[in-house]
């Protein structure tokens, strides 16, 4: 918002007061309560409500007041004495008497006016179908100013954080912020960005904590797709980033795709553009079953034949073959190896620098039983995208596997913290399971895959996992629970099977799963 009186200009998004154009030297308090005061105008400000806005409600002197009073006086050229534009009232407070004008969001309102007479113009999606986000400045609600470059900075790493996902395109910085402070929807600000998605929220501060709230709203309708709340240290921004950052970035990626899906349900399969059949693909792969598998499998084949250079698509088909193998949906593992392995590297080749591509790489690796060699995979997964949920998980059960058993615990629950509602949250419950498994901390193993198993999605892999976690910890009656289902979905299983997926390295380890496993019949 911009002020004008006189020939000065009060600037709030620039937190700038100028004087014929040239800015003037003023302090943060000062300018914080020159602004509480103008954009007041229209009514007494009382000293209360100076000490709660300026000083975030600690109890100040009258004679601080007075003085921020007399500096506030001086920079727009006024005094005590004639006090031509802030008055004083005494026992009640000070009042702006100037007359200023607000055109601060005057150009912004003029274009989503423009932007909504437009009606007949649906947003924009770019190459494959692919949507895009704003992410608008953080509004700060108090007004110690000296908390501005807290709430722009979080705004601005959100914005190179969610660069790094090539699946979908993000406004740059000089285009979001020009919305800052500007009251109104984003309906209106999604066609005028030619966004799908429009992120917004605000940045509060209490008892030196920085409290963070955000909204991911879909610009179509207008509705809030998800909101949360995210707090950190204020005074220490690195460690404000840490806590704040990679979560909303994971969530939000975690929610897009949710509601991409969504959309690419209500389409007929004749209608589906490749990147529409590229994410019904992904709502059939993560039902992580036969015939799901199958239909996720035709969906990316589908999207190859439409662009065969989407990695994505092959990235997928690459996952799809990797369950096949994994699970035992087929039992021509050899081949399901080669074609996951194929097919990732189909996806590299395309583009070398998507995350979901490297996965499958390191995931393929896992699949030859070679985990050792996945671990570069997903390291640089990570690199590329250090919030990549799965990417963690991943790296996690490999731990696991190799019997690091400290580390994978500390990665799953990464994971789980970055990720609370990822669709293999079954499976990072359950590498916490298998983490406590190969410490032989048997109790703890079987609570944890216990979350895991009754999950959605959880497979037979899991199941045994469960059950065997529960027969070490004593407790044969939920072990025979997870027995049962096995038995019924696959009354060949057996402990062969297991260990080809899960080939656990250290040998005493190894051969107490496998005893556990014979006790209960596979």
């Amino acid at each position: 918002m911009i002020y004008s009186f006189q020939e000065f200009e009060l600037d709030t998004n620039h937190l700038e007061l100028r004087r014929s154009g040239k800015p003037q030297k003023i302090e943060p308090q000062v300018f914080s309560l020159l602004e509480l005061l103008v954009s007041k105008h229209h009514r007494i400000v009382s000293k209360d409500e100076i000490n709660q806005q300026v000083w975030g409600g600690r109890v100040v002197s009258e004679a601080t007041v007075n003085s921020r009073i007399r500096s506030a006086r001086l920079a727009i050229g006024d005094n005590g004495k004639s006090q031509k534009l802030i008055k004083t009232t005494h026992n009640h407070g000070f009042r702006f008497v100037g007359d200023p004008v607000s055109t601060g969001n005057i150009i912004i309102q003029d274009y989503l006016a423009e932007a909504l007479e437009q009606s007949d113009q649906h947003v924009a999606k770019n190459l494959h179908g692919k949507p895009s986000i704003a992410v608008l400045p953080l509004q700060l609600l108090s007004n110690d100013l000296h908390y501005q470059i807290f709430a722009d900075a979080i705004s601005h790493e959100l914005i190179v954080e969610l660069s790094r996902l090539h699946w979908f395109h993000i406004i740059a910085r000089g285009s979001s912020f020009r919305f800052r402070n500007a009251d109104a929807d984003v309906t209106a600000i999604g066609k005028l960005l030619g966004v799908q998605y429009v992120l917004s929220g605000n940045l509060r501060i209490a008892d030196k904590m920085g409290i963070c709230t955000v909204e991911l709203s879909n610009s179509s309708d207008g509705q809030v797709i998800w909101a949360d709340e995210f707090e950190g240290p204020i005074e220490d921004f690195l460690i404000l980033r840490s806590r704040i950052i990679p979560r909303i970035v994971a969530i939000i990626e975690t929610q897009i795709q949710s509601n991409e899906i969504l959309e690419a349900k209500g389409k007929s399969t004749e209608n589906l553009d490749a990147w529409a059949a590229y994410h019904r693909g992904l709502w059939h792969m993560f039902r992580f079953n036969r015939h799901d598998n199958e239909i996720s499998a035709q969906l990316f084949e589908l999207a190859i034949r439409q662009d065969s250079q989407f990695s994505r698509a092959h990235s997928g088909l690459s996952f799809t073959h990797f369950q096949n193998a994994f699970i035992g949906f087929t039992k021509d593992h050899s081949r399901q190896r080669n074609l996951a392995r194929a097919h990732a590297e189909t996806a590299f080749d395309i583009d070398p620098f998507d995350p979901f591509a490297n996965l499958t790489m390191g995931r393929a690796e896992m699949l030859s039983g070679d985990f050792e060699a996945s671990i570069p995979w997903f390291d640089r997964c990570l690199e590329l995208r250090p919030s990549y949920a799965f990417a963690i998980y991943n790296r996690g059960l490999v731990d696991a596997v190799l019997g690091n058993g400290l580390d994978s615990q500390r990665r799953s629950m990464k994971a789980l913290s970055l990720s609370p509602l990822d669709p293999l949250l079954y499976a990072m419950l359950c590498c916490r399971g298998l983490s406590h498994l190969v410490r032989g901390e048997y109790d703890s193993a079987s609570d944890w895959s216990e979350r895991g198993a009754v999950r959605p999605n959880s497979h037979m892999q899991i199941w045994a996992i469960a059950a065997m976690s529960h027969e070490l910890a004593g407790n044969q009656i939920k072990a025979q629970k997870w027995v049962d289902r096995i038995n019924e979905t696959d009354p060949k299983f057996g402990h062969c099977q297991f260990f080809q997926s899960f080939p656990i390295r250290d040998s005493n380890t190894r051969s107490i799963a496998r005893d556990s496993l014979v006790r209960l019949g596979f």
